[in-house]
């Protein structure tokens, strides 16, 4: 057989193959969100198997990385690691190693360990009161990336402080999508997607398509891409309306403060831990030391936008503006 017939025969057995394929979806909650999962199956019997593996992961996920669960790793670690370290998992090591690289490079910015802050937020919405400046004061003592020390060599950690308190949620469910898709993939599943609010990781194109259409944000962007994740955190999503300023759930660790701008990052990267922590802490920078910040490595491109006094102020990263884009 010639090049030619070779290449022809291969094209319809692609296709053929393609075609066999079917659209299967699924919906639970976890993480306090919802995660959904999309995939394009042979049958029906391997789409159920891949859906209990994705959420199965998922759920032990949730049990390791949560800091609303007591009994969490995150939570039982972090106050053994007061006292002498304390070894993690991998997926824990995993996620805390990133976080502290992010740290470093937006020099503090990111910061897993507002534990004591993003709790007193959270009751602060509820009651819909602002924190005292001293209740954020004593919380602020107690955080701080530098009080958190990883030894890779041993895969432990420590704390300064033994009432340290470290929230992964500006990063977990990023890492969890990874995962949860990984397990798809595993299982010869090679077109899915992974959504938990925010956070996206998807795998192949859909049969037929050059790749999945993600909308970028409030823009009218839609990004055609394969085998990426996308991360996007809206310092409007929950807030605190007080005294006519709406306070983010999005914490600036320098301040202890939610953060007061309307800023919306949209994170795009092969990974999402790192896509889901890029975004926050491009949100805590503001527009322009966020871009720099996005530009600096090479594994994320940024669409970020602010609204202020009624205009949209807007802007691409490089590497942005290179990524397959579509008219809706």
């Amino acid at each position: 057989m010639n090049n030619r017939l070779f290449l022809a025969a291969l094209l319809c057995a692609v296709s053929a193959h393609a075609a066999d394929l079917q659209y299967f979806e699924a919906l639970e909650p976890h993480m306090g969100t919802m995660f959904e999962i999309k995939l394009y199956a042979p049958d029906e019997p391997s789409a159920k198997t891949a859906f209990q593996a994705a959420f199965a992961r998922v759920t032990q996920l949730d049990n390791e990385l949560s800091d609303y669960k007591p009994d969490s790793e995150l939570n039982l670690a972090t106050k053994a690691a007061a006292r002498h370290p304390v070894h993690i998992s991998d997926d824990l090591a995993a996620v805390l190693t990133t976080s502290q690289m992010i740290s470093e490079q937006t020099g503090g910015a990111f910061d897993v360990t507002v534990g004591p802050l993003t709790r007193l937020w959270r009751q602060a919405r509820k009651n819909h009161q602002l924190p005292t400046p001293e209740a954020i004061q004593q919380a602020r003592e107690r955080c701080g990336y530098r009080k958190l020390h990883l030894d890779p060599k041993s895969q432990t950690m420590t704390v300064d402080l033994p009432d340290m308190q470290l929230d992964l949620g500006a990063i977990a469910k990023g890492y969890t999508a990874d995962e949860a898709l990984k397990v798809i993939t595993n299982l010869g599943i090679h077109s899915a997607l992974v959504a938990a609010s925010g956070d996206l990781a998807f795998s192949d194109a859909p049969p037929g398509q050059r790749g999945w259409k993600i909308g970028i944000g409030s823009s009218d962007r839609v990004l055609v891409l394969t085998n990426m994740a996308v991360s996007t955190s809206g310092a409007s999503e929950q807030f605190l309306e007080f005294g006519g300023k709406h306070y983010s759930h999005i914490i600036d660790p320098a301040t202890g403060m939610g953060l007061l701008n309307d800023i919306t990052v949209t994170a795009i990267s092969r990974h999402g831990l790192l896509a889901d922590g890029a975004d926050t802490a491009a949100s805590v920078l503001g527009c322009e030391k966020g871009l720099a910040f996005i530009e600096k490595n090479p594994e994320l491109a940024a669409f970020i936008s602010e609204k202020a006094n009624g205009q949209v102020h807007s802007l691409e990263s490089s590497r942005f503006k290179k990524l397959n884009a579509v008219s809706q």
